[in-house]
């Protein structure tokens, strides 16, 4: 009976495909798309896609190498199963008509309804609403698979990808939509989320902490990395992905767009080196894995600040950002806390860095979009409360949120592996696979 629960919600989705063919035209009378921004957008659509593998050469070269595919996996399922929930209803609960605050109406934009023609979105006026869909998308696809990395090497697939779909539905849609939507509530009360430190870094960074407690620790957590030199790939890949997270979410090729390509380019540096400097003053070796993981870091905490900050504070971002996601990573091992790949404190630690630092940086003069206000460092403090508030919410909301999820799924599909499948590594007990 289960076996048939994945085959019968495909047919579901052909039927809806048939009877939802959408081919409307949505004709708006003074739309002014830019061809210039709609160019932008495809390239940074196609970056942000990039970015999932990237993730997935990153986690999948840090595990045992009886562990690489079922890991590189996880990540690449969302690019498949995130997709089909978005199409059908997901962009439409982050982006639909608002209900409350916190969600879109699921038929607002059902089966990508009214999405040919030049209809756009309001922030983004410029581009074909079909796209800001497909780059939207992207975001939501990366987003639970950045969690993989704290359960690694004890789920079960198949109750990953229940997992998955709650945690896209329950958590990522609502914050999507009250960090985004022009009604949303966070949105309102002036939080500033440029690309998604809140939304994407935060959200997956307390699920993953939800689930290194909720799966408890692995039979042997000590090992040794798979390949180095994936992780060095998936780095670079991330990287170069990540221009067109940040520098895409100006919505155009403009002045914008290359603040944020600059931001994103500085944080990311400063954070690599600073890891490697903040280790050896530790006795430890400079490690390519610590460079890879300091500029990861840096990326993330700049991620919601991208659009709002300049560059020499970008620096700033990435240097503190670091030392702080480090002291975190210590503090973290000499716990019983089994994240196995510090998915907590890199995204979500680095994420809240990011999200507060861009209440201390923010200024108008970088983006007159902002109205909000100028950060701490300019002597204003409303931002900075605002977002210390919204820091609270979402980190509450997430954590006990993705517990919850782990819980309803457990009870429908047992989370953990059994310990000989454990033993014999996920590659060959869950998808009959080697490297």
């Amino acid at each position: 009976m289960k076996r048939a629960i994945p085959f019968a919600v495909l047919m579901i989705v052909l039927i809806l495909a048939f009877l939802y063919p959408s081919v409307e035209l949505t004709e708006i009378k003074d739309s002014k798309i830019d061809t210039g921004d709609t160019a932008w957008l495809l390239v940074s659509t196609a970056l942000v896609l990039l970015m999932t593998p990237g993730l997935a050469f990153f986690y999948g070269g840090m595990v045992r190498k009886k562990n690489v595919i079922s890991t590189m996996l996880q990540s690449f399922v969302c690019m498949g199963l995130i997709t089909v929930i978005w199409v059908v209803f997901g962009f439409s609960l982050a982006f639909g008509d608002d209900i409350g605050g916190v969600i879109g109406n699921p038929s607002t934009f059902f089966m990508m309804k009214g999405m040919l023609g030049n209809a756009t979105w309001s922030l983004m006026p410029t581009v074909p609403i079909v796209l800001f869909a497909m780059f939207q998308l992207k975001f939501a696809v990366i987003t639970p698979a950045l969690i993989t990395g704290a359960f690694a090497e004890r789920i079960r697939f198949n109750s990953y990808l229940i997992f998955l779909c709650l945690f896209m539905i329950c958590i990522y849609a609502p914050l999507a939509h009250a960090t985004w939507h022009p009604m949303g509530i966070m949105f309102e009360k002036g939080v500033l989320d440029f690309a998604g430190g809140t939304v994407v870094h935060m959200s997956a960074g307390w699920a993953a902490l939800a689930s290194a407690l909720y799966l408890k620790k692995r039979s042997t957590s000590d090992h040794t990395p798979a390949r180095v030199s994936y992780v060095i790939l998936g780095t670079g890949l991330l990287w170069f992905g990540w221009f067109g997270f940040n520098a895409g979410s100006a919505g155009g090729a403009n002045t914008l767009a290359a603040t944020a390509l600059a931001t994103t380019t500085t944080a990311s540096a400063a954070a690599a080196i600073t890891w490697i400097f903040f280790d050896m003053l530790r006795g430890k070796k400079p490690s390519a894995i610590g460079a890879c993981i300091g500029a990861v870091v840096g990326l993330v905490a700049v991620t919601p600040a991208a659009g709002y900050v300049t560059v020499p504070h970008s620096l700033a971002i990435g240097i503190i950002a670091a030392v702080v996601s480090n002291l975190v990573v210590i503090w973290r091992s000499r716990t019983n806390i089994d994240d196995t790949l510090d998915v907590f404190p890199c995204h979500g630690v680095g994420g809240m860095v990011g999200m507060l630092l861009t209440g201390v940086f923010a200024s108008q003069a970088v983006n007159s979009a902002n109205t909000t206000g100028n950060g701490l460092f300019y002597g204003e403090t409303h931002l900075f409360l605002v977002h210390l508030a919204a820091l609270v919410g979402v980190s509450v909301f997430a954590f006990f949120g993705s517990l919850l999820l782990l819980k309803i799924t457990d009870l429908i599909s047992p989370l953990r592996v059994s310990p000989e499948d454990e033993i014999a590594g996920l590659d060959m007990s869950q998808h009959d696979e080697e490297l």
